[in-house]
């Protein structure tokens, strides 16, 4: 489908009533009124929370302390550019969704052609196993970490298969509403177990604070500026992200005034993957660290007992088990809203525009998540975070590009368009993480 000069943006209340009748799908009330006070604005944050519960894994926890180790706490403002670039993005969806009323699959579908979003769905499937893969057998050495009942490597498949299990019953049970608790309690025992673990290890906070503020790679004999790069990449999510415009419709934002609210959950759960972020490098910083992956968090947790006593041990494992946790409840929870939309699109079904969580495409994916990937378990963790950051690579720029090209003037109208600075940081951010993404690729395969 070729873009055309006749487009005209999509009327609001298009929007309005393709939204409800998502909601009404999954169960939950059309317009979700906000409480007063405090719980109000817990109830603002949710959406910003879970992507932020969501986007930190195994990979990030490695990422950040393996740089931390190798380049110390100088490159820390590398972590604030990279959750500042993922808000743009999901900032510049969120734009989208609430002035159209569509997805941005939809959009994509309807300007670009259905070629692509069949393009997408092979993506996806792929993505999704070795993803999958990858966070059982996370969640499967963490819980080893904290209960060890045999060999690590049965424990792995077996706590990796039992995590997949009880992600899928609290999906299933639970619902929306039972998700976004979990998973707020999931981003605290995260952000405080690990920030606190970093405070304890007395940083020089002189140093921690230049390295917010003063851009600098030290050398580290030719790795720096590669591992800088993976820093600001590894920070937030890559196809999760495109799973916050679900979740603002389970809370009713539906109008293009509910853009200030998620401007401001997505800023404060940008604000917490980057200060969990730091933590992790600032851990990295104070030790040795040569394991690769999940066993890597081990090993610190490990040097954190011998350095600062058991208490310091538990509460980074904790913290890092919580993270994957998290994790993998959210991309059990969000990746099957994405097959359910694009089944919905290639089957030419532009009426219903529902996403029904009861439905047999979002079920039958979630089973598709919670059992195929468990072949994964019987391979190497390094092996299987190898592919998923080469699955990863490619989906990040293109999602700038489609937002450069989408969020236009004659698409979602003049007050919702990209302004000056959207549009120089949504090409400034599909230049860097395309010139990423080709690093990454490199140097995953030679």
């Amino acid at each position: 489908m070729c873009i055309c000069e006749s487009d005209a943006p999509i009327e609001n209340h298009r929007m309005n009533s393709r939204n409800s009748e998502t909601q009404a799908s999954s169960g939950e009330p059309a317009n979700r009124p906000f409480s007063r006070g405090l719980a109000g604005w817990l109830q603002m944050l949710g959406p910003g929370m879970l992507v932020a519960a969501t986007g930190v894994g195994a990979g990030d926890l490695a990422t950040g302390a393996l740089t931390g180790s190798l380049l110390g706490v100088a490159v820390l403002w590398a972590v604030l550019l990279g959750a500042l670039m993922k808000y743009v993005l999901n900032e510049g969806l969120a734009r989208w969704q609430l002035a159209t009323g569509e997805s941005l699959l939809e959009g994509v579908e309807r300007h670009f052609g259905r070629g692509l979003l069949a393009l997408f769905l092979v993506y996806m499937v792929a993505w999704t196993f070795w993803v999958g893969a990858a966070l059982m057998g996370a969640c499967g050495v963490a819980a080893h970490a904290l209960i060890p009942w045999g060999e690590p490597a049965s424990d792995k498949i077996y706590y990796g298969i039992a995590h997949s299990l009880v992600a899928v019953a609290l999906v299933l049970l639970g619902g929306y509403r039972l998700f976004e608790r979990l998973m707020s309690v999931c981003i605290g025992v995260m952000f405080v177990t690990v920030v606190v673990t970093a405070a304890m290890v007395r940083p020089d906070w002189s140093e921690v604070l230049r390295g917010l503020l003063w851009p600098t790679i030290p050398s580290a004999g030719g790795q720096g500026v590669g591992w800088t790069v993976a820093l600001m990449g590894g920070v937030g999510g890559t196809l999760t992200m495109l799973c916050y415009g679900y979740w603002i419709v389970e809370e009713g934002r539906t109008k293009p005034s509910d853009l200030g609210a998620c401007r401001i959950d997505l800023a404060s759960g940008y604000t917490m993957t980057a200060l969990f972020g730091v933590g992790m490098v600032i851990l990295g910083s104070r030790i040795e660290s040569s394991g690769k992956g999940a066993a890597l968090v081990v090993q610190l947790g490990n040097q954190l007992n011998d350095q600062l006593g058991p208490v310091a041990r538990w509460c980074f494992l904790i913290g890092a088990w919580g993270a994957v946790a998290s994790s993998l409840l959210g991309v059990w929870q969000s990746i099957p809203y994405l097959f359910a939309d694009v089944w919905r699109l290639l089957r030419g079904d532009t009426k219903s525009r529902r996403i029904n969580t009861r439905g047999a495409p979002y079920i039958g994916y979630l089973a598709f998540i919670a059992t195929v990937p468990a072949a994964g378990l019987w391979m190497s963790f390094a092996k299987a975070q190898k592919v998923y950051a080469i699955v990863g690579a490619g989906l990040i720029p293109m999602l700038a590009l489609a937002l450069l090209l989408l969020n236009r003037g004659r698409y979602v109208g003049e007050a919702s368009k990209n302004s000056l600075w959207s549009t120089i940081a949504l090409f400034a951010t599909f230049v860097f993480f395309l010139v990423f993404g080709v690093l990454e690729i490199r140097a995953q395969l030679f």
